[in-house]
């Protein structure tokens, strides 16, 4: 039994992953190659980076600064229906605005925390100038830990 709540069991304070994920910072996960578009980029165009690349997701920027995410996801929830009437607007319309993103030097926690807590599998990774720098994913969170992980 715990006497208070700021003592853990040993096998949770010593345990490996939750050290990685603490000490490591997000700039250790691979966060490029990415791809953006503009805000102003139609639809039909950020399809096409979606499709031709084999991307899920690219990252809509206005002078180099994130203001939106566009997924297969908006394709089938905001588009698809709709293509032929959506084609030609401007992909700004139809992307996640403002999405939840991570700074390179937050922990590598945190970009996990973002993805399990508000469901993003693609989250944005900005400097410390709120620039883009590339992107973390499910895949790539992976193989960051499989490095840490090699013997298990």
């Amino acid at each position: 039994m715990l006497g208070t709540s700021n003592e853990r069991p040993d096998d949770l304070r010593n345990d490996p992953l939750e050290k990685v994920l603490a000490e490591e910072m997000v700039a250790a996960i691979q966060h490029e190659p990415y791809v953006t578009v503009t805000a102003e980029a139609t639809v039909a165009e950020a399809i096409e980076k979606l499709a031709g690349l084999h991307v899920a997701c690219v990252l809509v920027e206005d002078g180099g600064k994130l203001v939106g995410v566009f997924t297969d996801r908006d394709v089938l929830d905001r588009v698809a229906l709709e293509h032929e009437a959506m084609r030609d607007r401007p992909v700004s319309e139809v992307m996640t605005a403002n999405p939840v993103c991570v700074h390179e030097s937050d922990s590598a926690a945190a970009a996990l925390s973002v993805m399990a807590v508000s469901g993003y599998r693609h989250v944005p990774v900005v400097d410390l100038d709120d620039k883009i720098v590339g992107i973390v994913s499910p895949q790539r969170v992976t193989a960051f830990l499989r490095k840490y992980f090699t013997d298990r």
